[in-house]
């Protein structure tokens, strides 16, 4: 069994429009790297975070939170070491403290010879999880962990649901240099909608998901609407609608926040597609003075893996 482990962490996408808070999809260009290797010391230690300026105590730590709650239910025979290389900036929207939750328990898990399942690994991840948004969920941990799109079902119990992903279909991502708290953004909901909403993104939501497994692009596009969180979380984010129109002017299936924001996301079917939208929303944001960068990435079906 080995002593020691490197990751790559990917980036997610929670919500996906029509899907608050249960479906979401692993990118695959950009993710942060972890290295965990077992210690006689018990306990966690985190010894290195590198890129962002992060507590290195365990408590105080997405991912030591986490592994703190593997390593109490696990009782191994020894401690662990955590090194953070972070790529995915904090309050990006991108699944930046779910990558750090994911990572931390995903290679615990493999040192310890996976005596938990994907989906016990996820109920581990959203303990740090928690910590970043004040409350346990695992919209952006589970396609880190399961790979592709994914569906919660149910957080508690947890129940995780791995859709298909169509073979063609590719994000853009761009990331405006803003900071929006996940927090900040929950508090800004309603506490209650209107009926014919609900039912509206209800049936946006299944037939989204009728359109993964069937991989009809026309009905996707169609589903990709979100009438409940969209309205007032746009508000956050700066020249949010041009960006939109921008995204489906030029090929888009759809376009979104990504989680929290203030990142937007879009889906396209094919690369060349993918690639227009991105110069399309880039400049929309070159004729401003907000810095920003992007990401075009293939639906990344493996979820986090093993580099070393």
């Amino acid at each position: 069994m080995k002593n020691e482990i490197k990751i790559f962490s990917p980036a997610t996408v929670a919500n996906v429009a029509c899907g608050f808070d249960t479906l979401g999809f692993c990118l695959d260009t950009i993710g942060d790297e972890m290295i965990i290797r077992k210690t006689e010391k018990k306990g966690i230690c985190i010894t290195k975070i590198e890129g962002f300026d992060l507590p290195l105590e365990a408590t105080k730590n997405v991912a030591g939170v986490s592994a703190l709650a593997m390593i109490a239910d696990a009782k191994p025979d020894c401690g662990f070491e955590i090194e953070i290389y972070k790529n995915i900036k904090p309050g990006s929207g991108i699944g930046s403290s779910s990558a750090s939750a994911a990572g931390s328990v995903f290679a615990i898990n493999e040192l310890l010879g996976r005596p938990y399942n994907k989906t016990q690994v996820t109920d581990f991840a959203m303990k740090g999880e928690a910590l970043a948004s004040g409350s346990e969920h695992a919209d952006n941990l589970a396609p880190g962990i399961f790979g592709g799109f994914t569906l919660v079902k149910s957080s508690s119990p947890l129940e995780v649901l791995q859709l298909p992903t169509p073979e063609d279909i590719y994000a853009t991502i761009i990331h405006p240099q803003i900071e929006i708290k996940t927090s900040d953004a929950r508090a800004i909901l309603p506490k209650e909608f209107p009926l014919k909403d609900a039912i509206t993104q209800w049936a946006n939501m299944g037939s989204f998901v009728h359109a993964l497994h069937t991989s009809d692009y026309e009905l996707l596009k169609r589903s990709l609407q979100d009438v409940i969180v969209e309205p007032h979380r746009s508000q956050l984010i700066p020249h949010y609608a041009d960006i939109k129109a921008a995204a489906l002017n030029n090929g888009a299936l759809g376009a979104g926040i990504s989680g929290a924001g203030p990142s937007i996301f879009a889906l396209s079917k094919g690369l060349e597609n993918a690639k227009n939208v991105e110069k399309a929303m880039r400049n929309v944001y070159l004729k401003t003075e907000i810095a920003f960068e992007t990401h075009v990435s293939r639906i990344n079906t493996e979820g986090i893996r093993i580099l070393e």
